[in-house]
């Protein structure tokens, strides 16, 4: 599946050319900026990566927070995660965490 359909799925808005720099991040969705990385067996998640991330969140001129939608397999057998800084899920669970 393609980036394109990952965003659909979770029914973000594309933008157009990230890749080439011209809108920072791979989508919009709620209130974040995502970055979309898919792989077949595994995804190396580092402080570098995360900057990366965090840097198109900022540049995307926003007040969006960062978000990472890692995709891992293929076929009907894949997993989907959502990477986010813990304050924003301390701040969507508020008084439960």
């Amino acid at each position: 599946m393609s980036e394109k359909n990952e965003i659909k799925k979770i029914n973000g808005i594309a933008h157009k050319n990230s890749g080439r720099g011209i809108k920072k991040g791979d989508a919009t969705w709620n209130d974040f900026i995502v970055d979309v990385k898919e792989s077949a067996k595994s995804f190396t998640l580092n402080e570098s990566v995360w900057a990366k991330v965090t840097t198109d969140a900022i540049k995307s001129g926003t007040n969006k927070s960062p978000g990472l939608l890692v995709v891992l397999g293929s076929g009907n057998k894949k997993i989907r995660l959502f990477v986010s800084e813990f304050s924003i899920i301390e701040e969507l669970l508020g008084d439960r965490v």
